[in-house]
């Protein structure tokens, strides 16, 4: 059972392989400056170019965990989720409210996924 862990440092690997299944660490937005609607949108361009270099793409996401710094922005955030998401793809989700590493933080996501090639 070959494990395989890319962009590995001392803390984490940003991608970790193991028997088909894909786990990407926490993702964050780009820029923390921005509002809920950006910071997500681009936290999950951040997942789509992990998803590709490992193998896999937003239609074999098998979970994701969200967590947001406060219940307001779900709302909006789902705006964001709903359209990434493709149609009949959605995967099993949780989403919870979470104090987050930076304060200007409003979003992190963690994905596991099934490798397709």
């Amino acid at each position: 059972m070959l494990i395989e862990r890319i962009e590995t440092g001392q803390r984490m690997s940003r991608i970790v392989k193991h028997n088909g299944t894909i786990y990407l660490c926490g993702q964050v937005c780009k820029d923390a400056t921005q509002g809920i609607k950006e910071q997500t949108a681009s936290m999950l361009e951040k997942v789509d170019d992990l998803l590709q270099q490992a193998g896999s793409d937003r239609k074999h996401i098998l979970s994701a965990t969200i967590y947001l710094k406060d219940m307001q922005y779900f709302k909006e955030m789902n705006e964001v989720w709903d359209n990434w998401v493709p149609e009949g793809y959605a995967p099993a989700r949780a989403c919870v409210e979470a104090k987050m590493a930076r304060d200007v933080l409003l979003v992190e996501i963690s994905v596991v996924a099934a490798q397709i090639k």
